[in-house]
């Protein structure tokens, strides 16, 4: 899964700028700002991240379902999760 970490804790502010950031083109470890709201690719997570993210009581967990994404917050950062198409 690909992982681009959005630095707020605003939840208002993320959901502004959550298509912007899902739909942005960013290489591995590139860094952009949107709005003024620090966004990076931080690489690929293994499956097992979600897994043990989850079970944390300071992490929520959102879902899209129609995506396929899945958005994790916690603390001052809001993770979103998108799965990697394989490519044969």
């Amino acid at each position: 899964m690909k992982c681009i970490s959005v630095y707020t804790n605003n939840f208002e502010v993320f959901s502004d700028i959550f298509e912007r950031v899902v739909d942005s083109p960013l290489e591995e470890n590139e860094e952009q700002e949107v709005e003024g709201i620090t966004i990076s690719h931080s690489g690929d997570v293994p499956e097992h991240y979600l897994e043990r993210m989850s079970v944390k009581p300071e992490v929520v967990v959102m879902r899209d379902k129609s995506r396929g994404l899945t958005i994790l917050q916690h603390g001052k950062v809001f993770e979103i999760l998108l799965p990697v198409l394989e490519t044969a």
